[in-house]
């Protein structure tokens, strides 16, 4: 995945998800070649599959330091673009959740993808063009019921990333964070299960009255990642159909 003269490679992390796999199909569409990683490596091999010679499926594990260096390591000096797209929700009140459950999602919403960037830093301020992008939620900036240790584990990833995105701005290099609102796939349909008549109070809270599609939000993640956006850096960005306006 040479940077001068190739095809530009970005590391997408959770590609077997929803927003991840838009995000790689969007990328190879673009010419990048892209490095699908998931924690489930059989479905990132797949996603992998479909999308042709250009990217290459491998397992990740962010909760696992070892996993993360062993990635890193690997990639290092290969890819020009990180995206975080991995995540993990459990959604609970507050009273009925579990410390096990905020550390789980505290290590792979925010320690696992900080570890991740730091082992691949010093590779990515060599390269042209680098751009980091990190998935929060809009939860995370507006609040969620049965959401407060998720939204504060993707809340991280703001102070995170606009401190990262001072530090290496003299650089050329980009961080930004995306925050998707109620997008439709397998996060809401779990949701949807665990959950009857959310969706419909979604739909009405929603300005566009509508669930946003994968695509709509991997637009913006596809662009952000791009030499394109060269001069926008350390924002968060809502992709939400409204829910929030600032």
């Amino acid at each position: 995945m040479a940077h001068d003269g190739g095809a530009r490679g970005v590391l997408v992390t959770g590609g077997a998800g929803d927003i991840g796999r838009a995000v790689a199909r969007r990328l190879v569409g673009a010419g990048c070649e892209v490095v699908v990683a998931d924690l489930d490596e059989v479905a990132a091999a797949a996603v992998a599959g479909e999308l042709g010679a250009k990217a290459t499926g491998v397992r990740l594990d962010l909760s696992d330091d070892g996993s993360i260096e062993g990635v890193a390591g690997a990639l290092a000096g290969r890819v020009s673009a990180v995206v975080h797209c991995a995540g993990l929700a459990i959604v609970e009140p507050f009273l009925g959740s579990s410390v096990a459950d905020w550390d789980a999602m505290l290590r792979v919403n925010l320690r696992g993808p900080m570890l991740l960037t730091k082992h691949l830093l010093p590779s990515l301020l060599e390269t042209d063009s680098a751009r980091i992008v990190f998935v929060s939620s809009d939860g995370a900036r507006a609040g969620a019921g049965g959401e407060s240790a998720y939204a504060a584990a993707k809340a991280g990833l703001f102070g995170f990333a606009k401190s990262l995105a001072r530090e290496v701005a003299r650089e050329q290099v980009t961080v930004n964070v995306v925050c998707p609102g109620p997008i439709s796939g397998q996060m809401v349909d779990r949701t949807m299960r665990e959950h009857p008549g959310t969706l419909a109070a979604l739909e009405k809270a929603i300005p566009m009255k509508r669930l946003g599609q994968p695509d709509e939000v991997a637009a913006l993640i596809a662009w952000l990642a791009s030499p394109e956006a060269s001069y926008i850096t350390g924002q968060l960005i809502s992709v939400s159909g409204g829910i929030t306006m600032s």
